[in-house]
């Protein structure tokens, strides 16, 4: 399949570029997507915080007092709940939240995501994205070109004007084809790519 090359400054497409049907014109899988998507959020949950019980705490291996004749009551150990210094009870138990999602599937997904966006028209393909400044403003203006405002931004590489300038635009997300996930392209309204990340994007996913 094709898709159209716009250029930087914004106004007509200037080109296209062949890429392979069977990552971006792949069919819609919702099942697939969504069980990748739940399980890329489960991992990145973190675990409870772990509390000890009477058996993870040190000490206590000793009997405190004799069992009979001392006119307190019977202990086994100091390490007891009732003790100071003693393990809880009931435990905030530490959990894993984390579910396998086998390579296959994960590409699978993203391939899905990807040729959705495109018959969408909610992917855009520029021949490269940079930011000469640091300024929010000029960057705020090149997306306003496009008719971008909440947008997930794909680069190649991301260098750090182009961090800068990105980081007080609200809605605003730059990563590199490294940091592309499910998530973060279903969380945007639309995805400027450059034609070298596109390219990268295929080479991963194929």
């Amino acid at each position: 399949m094709e898709i159209q090359i716009f250029p930087q400054q914004g106004g007509e497409a200037t080109g296209k570029l062949e890429l392979a049907d069977t990552v971006f014109a792949a069919e819609y899988n919702e099942a697939l997507i969504h069980q990748v998507v739940v399980a890329y959020q489960a991992n990145g949950r973190a675990a409870t915080s772990m509390q000890k019980n009477r058996a993870a705490v040190s000490g206590g291996g000793a009997k405190p007092w004799r069992q009979k004749g001392t006119g307190r009551a019977r202990a086994g150990t100091s390490r007891s709940p009732l003790w100071r210094g003693g393990g809880n009870t009931f435990v905030a138990a530490d959990r894993h939240f984390g579910q396998k999602i086998n390579r296959k599937m994960y590409r699978g997904a993203m391939r899905a995501l990807l040729s959705e966006l495109i018959r969408q028209d909610r992917l855009r393909a520029v021949d490269e994205w940079q930011a000469e400044t640091v300024k929010s403003k000029e960057m705020a203006a090149k997306l306003g070109n496009h008719d971008l405002s909440r947008v997930l931004i794909v680069s190649e590489g991301v260098d750090d004007n182009l961090a800068l300038a990105t980081r007080n635009l609200r809605g605003v997300n730059v990563v590199d084809v490294q940091g592309v996930d499910p998530v973060s392209l279903l969380g945007c309204d639309k995805v400027l790519v450059t034609a070298a990340a596109l390219k990268k994007i295929e080479e991963r996913l194929q």
